[in-house]
């Protein structure tokens, strides 16, 4: 199956030039929205230059040199977004995570060889399961269980190992932890979480940061308590 779209129809997260071809890929369905994802035919060619065609690009998948998650990926259309990680093999040996600039783009963060070994997964919905056990679905489209009395809740994000899924840390968003804006005039941000506003539905809950600033629930990612645990873009603060 062909996927492509019209660049001019591009997302505005990605950082390709309005002119240029007609076409341009469009990412595969898969565990992030094509507004929120970029194709690694893009991020091979575009971002990090390293083929010149398409052509050039699949022969680079077939050598299983592209890790995305920690796992080889073969598919030109595999879309990447926030918090992944894109590793290159042998002889580059180069690790990058997937975050948004303070224009709202998605870019490469390059990260040290050991933080390309786990990645950060917001929780955006909780379910109960049958047996007594809960579910709760990341960003990116996983799911993990675990027992009812797990603290995990919506808004939480979880540190997970890649690529196995294990859950190696919680970090509930509460105040005093430190939070990365994903979405928004504050996009690429980070700040301290001062409190949290609960609204009637259908608005939107609210963060209120130290900074000065709030943003709606859905846009606020929990990085760390004193420090970020991921390697951040430069400027990201304000």
């Amino acid at each position: 199956m062909t996927f492509r779209l019209k660049r001019r129809a591009a997302p505005r997260s990605w950082t390709v030039p309005r002119k240029g071809t007609k076409w341009i890929k469009r990412p595969a369905p898969g565990p992030h929205a094509t507004e929120e994802s970029i194709p690694l035919l893009l991020v091979l060619r575009d971002l990090r230059k390293l083929a010149t065609t398409a052509r050039e690009a699949r022969v680079l998948l077939r050598t299983g040199a592209v890790l995305v998650d920690g796992k080889v990926v073969h598919d030109l259309a595999r879309g990447v977004g926030l918090m992944d990680t894109v590793s290159f093999g042998k002889p580059l040996n180069e690790h990058f995570r997937v975050l948004k600039d303070r224009r709202g783009k998605l870019t490469l963060v390059p990260i040290p060889e050991k933080e390309a070994g786990f990645k950060l997964g917001r929780v955006r919905f909780k379910h109960a399961l049958r047996g007594g056990k809960v579910q709760v679905t990341l960003h990116d489209g996983r799911n993990l269980e675990a027992a009812p009395s797990t603290p995990w809740r919506v808004g939480d994000s979880l540190r997970i190992e890649l690529p196995t899924q294990k859950v190696l840390a919680h970090l509930p968003l509460s105040t005093g932890h430190l939070a990365y804006v994903a979405g928004g005039s504050h996009v690429g941000e980070l700040a301290r979480v001062e409190r949290i506003e609960v609204r009637n539905s259908p608005m939107p809950n609210r963060v209120h940061f130290k900074e000065g600033f709030s943003t709606i629930k859905e846009y606020v990612f929990v990085v760390g308590d004193t420090a970020p645990q991921i390697t951040l873009p430069e400027g990201v603060a304000r």
